[in-house]
């Protein structure tokens, strides 16, 4: 007999039918699809092309791009060119690539590059200049720019009290920011300076609104350099700004310690090797001054002890003689 199909039925599945010798299976994630072999060539390129530099170009800058524009980057690349490679990247393959990097390479350092990577980061390798060079060039690509909602002011911003050049019957967007307002000749005038944002705090829509309005762009973006990578190590990008002549200051007053510490411990030290010459010296000095011997060294001692007035007339001080009466 021919089977009577009934509108609305739907067979149950195999696994719902008592009896069944088929088991119920739960349902499984969908597989992702693996990448082809164009995609991993391309990202193993990567990875050899970032260890390379790590290895054989350990002198870098970490750098932040947030909001800096495709165009400012391709300025920089410009303008960088046979200078130094840009290197920019997904930070998950920056960090596979620089944890095999390091299996390879356990001296050089990129354990302690991996641990540093977070945020919109990239890589500038200087390959032919100095690093200041770099910093150079990316403080001429740094652009103004508005201010967005829910946007983290970098600065503090204060709209001045006087005309804002806006016409009366656009009031409504600083009384969304309380904002003491007056009618003046035409235009609306601001009755007392008033901080509009605040740094370290997200910009209000009605602020954004409002500095668009007068056409102000309190933000300058570009590439901002974070850390330094060199020989191994990683640093603040700060330590770049110290002079040589600091770095003289803070070696010499290292070396002043270490010769104080040395001489009183009565322990010989090549820095404190001066300091105690020099006291041997003055210490034979005074021994020989009242007793009929020389040397060639405490000759002058002497001859200034002899005739101290002699060496007063040859180097006068500044006090002069006192007037006669």
């Amino acid at each position: 007999a021919q089977a009577t199909w009934i509108r609305g039925y739907r067979r149950p599945s195999p696994s719902l039918v008592p009896g069944s010798s088929q088991k119920r299976t739960s349902r499984s994630p969908p597989r992702e699809a693996m990448p082809n072999a164009e995609k991993l060539a391309k990202k193993q390129k990567y990875f050899d092309k970032l260890v390379d530099l790590c290895v054989n170009t350990p002198n870098a800058l970490i750098i932040c791009a947030d909001f800096v524009a495709s165009t400012q980057m391709q300025d920089i690349r410009m303008e960088l060119r046979g200078k130094a490679i840009v290197l920019m990247g997904k930070n998950t393959m920056i960090r596979k690539a620089l944890e095999m990097g390091h299996l390879a390479h356990p001296d050089a350092g990129m354990d302690v590059l991996r641990s540093n990577i977070r945020g919109n980061i990239g890589f500038i390798f200087a390959t032919n200049c100095q690093l200041d060079d770099i910093r150079e060039t990316l403080g001429k690509h740094v652009r103004d720019s508005a201010a967005k909602s829910g946007q983290v002011a970098k600065a503090n911003l204060s709209l001045p009290a006087g005309p804002t050049g806006m016409d009366p019957s656009q009031t409504a967007f600083f009384q969304a920011l309380n904002i003491g307002t007056k009618i003046v000749k035409g235009q609306i005038e601001l009755v007392s300076e008033f901080p509009i944002l605040k740094q370290g705090e997200r910009v209000s829509p009605s602020a954004a609104v409002l500095l668009s309005k007068l056409g102000i762009r309190p933000f300058q973006y570009g590439m901002e350099v974070e850390q330094v990578f060199q020989d191994g190590s990683v640093f603040p990008a700060a330590v770049l700004d110290i002079s040589d002549d600091v770095l003289i200051q803070k070696f010499m007053s290292g070396i002043a310690n270490m010769a104080a510490f040395s001489r009183e411990l009565g322990i010989p030290t090549e820095a404190g090797l001066p300091h105690a010459f020099g006291n041997a010296f003055r210490n034979i000095a005074a021994l020989v001054a009242d007793i009929d011997f020389t040397f060639k060294e405490v000759e002058e001692v002497k001859k200034f002890l002899a005739d101290p007035t002699a060496y007063a007339a040859a180097n006068p001080g500044g006090g002069g003689a006192a007037p006669a009466a």
